[in-house]
Parts: structure tokens; C-alpha cells; sequence
């Protein structure tokens, strides 16, 4: 791409921070620095036309981990990681919440529940033996027990007829909250510039050299906040992608349903919005395939959440689709996020682990607290 002196001059010359990725993560972290270096010179390039990863393309829960997944957690993490990993997602919630307002992001906290199919017999009981226990471990997070049985209000299907809520998790929309982080970053005269994708990088000691799809230019530091598209230009951490697939129903009549969903450990979600369902998940039915950048959607998973749909969701009740699409998240066999100095002048915030709407405010702000 051939650039004019007053491109060059305007946006790609004498650049203080350059940030890779406009989503949650990417967008707090420019947030941040402009705080911290109020005449200093951010850009940020994003591959995509919109935020490209998850931050658009997510769900929309404002959720800290369901019972049974912070249980199995508790399995691969010491009761210290995963209680610091809770604090973390609530901080972040808090942060979001702070910064935008709850009317702007469209937050409402009206908890989130995890249902336990018939069948599941064995997973319900450990959750209801571990969650005294659970509730006690994170209560130095949410100031009181989190956890607490309901009845199944809603009419669900093929469920266990006791369901095990968080009453602190809520739900926001995803395009008003990125919209309005997109129109902040904008006031504070941080340039974004869409379309470039950074193919590689140098670190010179003084300086950093960016190659892009379109152009190269020199910034005095990088931060990169690409979470599931990260492998790409961290060579050396490891960060899995994590495709996955949602879907939103046509409106439906008199819809009672109000909060946010799980179903086993967390793979399954789904919440109202607009007197629609929106359910996604699935990716543990075939993890291989699901491990890719490449956005789309599956025969496989598809087909699975339309059966949940209509049998535990709606159940008697003629449902049609309206919108199918996927997000890329990072993901590891830690949970915990990597926010870390790469070399003399390269960082990086990635691995949010699925979690990004409750993180993404925090790491972004810790990524650029790195910059000291």
C-alpha cells in the first residue's frame, strides 16, 4: 500500500504504543495508557472491519464461572488460583461497569443459573455437596454465598428439577458495550485503524518494527491483545484457539425466560435478549475441530443445540432461527491469563479462557499498567 506523506505523518510516525486487537482487552488497555501518558501517541490496528475475535461476537455474560465449573477447576487449580481467578472476573465486571455505566452496556443482574439434565445425576450431587464449601471459599470475593438451589420457574425440560444459581451474575449486550468503548477510545484521540493485520514484528531495542498486510512503520512499544489469535505472534506461549458457535432465535410470544444459563461445566450457555434465545456452545463434542481461527459454523454442534433447544429450552414450543455465527476465544490448560513483558518493548494480554466480558476491562488495564 502506497501512503501519502500526511498518512504517515498523521497516523504512522512517531507512535508511543501501538496495540494489536480493538476488542475488550485491546481497547481498555489504549483507555488506560491515555490516563497514564495523556499526550502520548496510541494506535490500534484491528484485522477485522469490527472487532474481530470474541469481544463482538460473545454471548453477552457477565458471569464469574458456574458451580460446576469453578468445582472442576478446583481440580486442576490450588483454591488460591481460583479464587484469585474469580476476584479477577469480578474486578473486571466492576471495572466495565465503572467505566461505561450499567444503561450504556445494557447490564442487568439477574443472576445465572446451571441446570442439570436428568441423566446427570452424579454431576448434580457433587455440585449440591461441594457448593457449602464453595460458597465459604469465595466469600471473601462476593461479601456473602453466591450459591443457592431454585426451582425450575421457567418450565425446562429434562432437567433435575432444582437448579443451583449465582446470584451475582448478570448479563449486558455486547454490541452497545463495544460501541461505547469504540465512541470513548474516539473521544480520547486514540487512533484505530481497521483492515491491517500485523504480520510480524522486530524488536530493536529502541524501538519496534511493525510489518503489516498494507504497510510498515516503527512504534516505541507494542501491546498485544489478540487472546485467540495470539499464537500467531507469540511463538512461544501457549494459546489454543477456541472456536464457538451461537445462535439466536426468531422473537418469540410472551417469552418467560429472564438471566443467563449453563449447562454441563459450562460448554452450554444460553439468556434472553429481545424476546429471543440466544444458546452457543458445544465445542466439547469434538474439541479437535473446534480448535481453529477459522470462523463457521458445524453440522455437529448445530444439530446438538437445536435438540437442546427444543427439548430442554422450548420444550413444546415451535421455535425457528434467525441468526448463526462463531467467535474465536483463547484458551489454555491454565486458566489463569497471560499478561506479560515479551522483550525490551513488547507485551502481551492474552488467554482470557472464554471469560473476556469479565476480564477483558482488567487485563487491559494490568497490560498497560506493564508499560511503567
Amino acid at each position: 500500500m502506497e501512503l501519502s506523506y500526511w498518512e504517515y505523518k498523521t497516523w504512522l510516525s512517531n507512535v508511543d504504543f501501538t496495540i494489536i486487537g480493538s476488542g475488550i482487552v485491546g481497547l481498555n488497555c489504549a483507555l488506560q495508557l491515555k490516563e497514564k501518558y495523556p499526550t502520548a501517541k496510541i494506535l490500534v490496528l484491528e484485522k477485522g472491519t469490527l472487532p474481530q475475535g470474541a469481544s463482538t461476537k460473545n454471548a453477552g455474560f457477565a458471569c464469574f464461572g458456574s458451580i460446576s465449573e469453578v468445582l472442576s477447576d478446583l481440580k486442576s487449580h490450588t483454591k488460591e488460583e481460583v479464587v484469585n481467578l474469580v476476584q479477577k472476573r469480578w474486578n473486571g465486571i466492576q471495572l466495565l461497569r465503572q467505566l461505561l455505566g450499567d444503561e450504556a452496556i445494557g447490564f442487568q443482574q439477574r443472576g445465572g443459573h446451571e441446570l442439570f439434565l436428568k441423566e446427570a445425576t452424579s454431576l448434580f450431587e457433587e455440585c449440591l455437596d461441594g457448593m457449602e464449601d464453595l460458597n465459604k471459599l469465595l466469600e471473601p470475593v462476593f461479601g456473602e454465598h453466591a450459591f443457592q438451589q431454585n426451582n425450575n420457574i421457567f418450565g425446562f425440560g429434562n432437567i433435575k428439577n432444582k437448579y443451583i444459581t449465582h446470584k451475582f451474575e448478570g448479563q449486558l449486550d455486547t454490541g452497545r458495550l463495544m460501541d461505547a468503548l469504540l465512541q470513548k477510545v474516539l473521544e480520547q484521540g486514540i487512533h484505530l485503524l481497521n483492515a491491517v493485520e500485523v504480520e510480524q514484528f522486530e524488536d530493536l531495542g529502541n524501538s519496534v518494527s511493525i510489518e503489516t498486510n498494507l504497510f510498515s512503520f516503527k512504534t516505541k512499544k507494542l501491546l498485544i491483545a489478540t487472546n485467540g489469535f495470539a499464537a500467531k505472534l507469540l511463538k512461544n506461549e501457549t494459546i489454543l484457539p477456541a472456536r464457538a458457535q451461537v445462535l439466536v432465535t426468531k422473537p418469540i410470544k410472551n417469552l418467560q425466560i429472564k438471566g443467563t444459563f449453563h449447562l454441563d461445566e459450562g460448554y452450554y450457555y444460553f439468556r434472553n435478549i429481545d424476546d429471543r434465545i440466544l444458546f452457543g456452545g458445544g465445542r466439547n463434542l469434538n474439541f479437535s475441530a473446534e480448535e481453529t481461527i477459522e470462523f463457521g459454523q458445524t453440522e455437529l454442534v448445530q444439530n446438538k443445540l437445536e435438540e437442546l433447544l427444543k427439548t430442554v429450552i422450548l420444550p413444546n414450543q415451535k421455535v425457528e432461527i434467525e441468526h448463526r455465527w462463531s467467535g474465536i476465544m483463547g484458551v489454555g490448560k491454565q486458566k489463569t491469563p497471560i499478561v506479560k513483558q515479551i522483550s525490551n518493548n513488547v507485551y502481551c494480554g492474552v488467554r482470557l479462557g472464554g471469560m473476556g466480558v469479565a476480564l477483558g476491562s482488567l487485563i487491559g488495564k494490568e497490560l498497560a499498567e506493564l508499560t511503567a
